[in-house]
């Protein structure tokens, strides 16, 4: 990590370490065992799904079924984000080879450049919720100055193309031709910022040959259904945005930074378990698959997980509150044992 944010102190100076549960060592131990039959599980269950709904995409092509196919597509295709997730911590598989390899796949599919991303989510972990040094994972959900206008347009199917200005595909664009982005700058060592180049350089001629294809065949498909599902995330969206909105900043306790909820099996399987969000920054090297065990035995010290509605019950209050007043943050009654 640059070497100046070693140096800053920020959230350092709150507390000499993060707040763990109690929890058994070896049980512990055991919860943070890998197991390559559930990463292939997830990735075969997932590949044959998207394949089946791109296939429908492709088949309803032209008709009105062809909208609600697709947005379930895009959807399941969010799914990449917990696969990029789960590998970039090396805990969806057991062999790490297989870790690496679908995190080059995920990221791809997720427009997360994979050395820049592997980086600025080491940040999140050690500086979750922080200013300074910078968070750059919770910007749009802790740091925004939202109104209730544009907090909610986010949820608008498409709303993505309203801020091509600021999207990932434009920061992998200006890694592309060099351009030191403010991401790069802080996060990624100088010895790696050539990788982060010529990844994104990959991802850019990929997605050339997509635009070129679509030209050739005279149609939009493949670049609906390969470069930009991702503008059309809005479920994803609403679980995702739960993480931390709305909650305290430079804090060393992630109960008080970041939200748990619980959600539907399919929704569950999308985000691959990922909803138990205190639970994975808590203990991050505890495989998603095992995260509703790990709750199990730590739940007494933990807030009650929230439904989504009672998440946004409280979510959408804050918005309005913060844009108001940018000290405001949601309190979250935690355990007194």
């Amino acid at each position: 990590m640059a070497e100046h944010i070693k140096n800053q102190t920020g959230i350092n100076n709150i507390s000499s370490e993060w707040f763990k549960a109690k929890i058994d060592r070896k049980k512990l131990k055991e919860l943070s065992r890998r197991n390559d039959y559930e990463g292939w599980k997830h990735i075969i269950i997932f590949t044959a799904s998207l394949t089946l709904l791109g296939a429908l995409c492709v088949y309803f092509w032209g008709s009105l079924w062809f909208i609600l196919f697709y947005l379930s597509y895009c959807t399941l295709w969010g799914g990449a984000d917990a696969i990029w997730h789960e590998c970039g911590h090396r805990t969806a598989f057991k062999t790490r080879k297989l870790n690496d390899f679908f995190y080059v796949i995920a990221s791809f599919l997720n427009n997360f450049e994979p050395v820049r991303w592997r980086w600025s989510h080491s940040l999140h972990h050690s500086y979750t919720a922080s200013i300074d040094p910078h968070d750059f994972e919770v910007d749009e959900s802790i740091f925004s100055k939202y109104t209730l206008f544009n907090f909610l347009i986010r949820f608008i199917p498409g709303y993505y193309f309203l801020i091509l200005h600021k999207s990932l595909h434009l920061e992998i664009i200006k890694h592309a031709i060099g351009i030191e982005t403010k991401v790069m700058k802080e996060c990624i060592p100088p010895e790696k910022k050539s990788k982060c180049i010529l990844s994104s350089r990959i991802f850019v001629f990929i997605w050339i040959l997509i635009i070129i294809f679509s030209i050739i065949i005279q149609s939009f498909l493949p670049i609906l259904l390969f470069l930009i599902p991702k503008f059309f995330i809005s479920l994803n969206i609403v679980w995702g945005l739960t993480q931390h909105m709305g909650l305290k900043e430079g804090t060393k306790d992630h109960r008080e930074s970041t939200r748990s909820v619980r959600l539907n099996p399919v929704f569950s399987f999308i985000y691959w378990k990922m909803e138990y969000h205190i639970e994975h920054h808590m203990f991050p090297m505890v495989p998603s698959y095992n995260l509703p065990k790990l709750y199990e035995l730590i739940k007494d010290q933990l807030p009650k997980p929230q439904s989504l509605f009672e998440a946004y019950k409280e979510i959408i209050p804050a918005v309005i509150k913060k844009s108001k007043n940018p000290n405001y943050y949601i309190e979250v009654k935690i355990p007194s044992n």
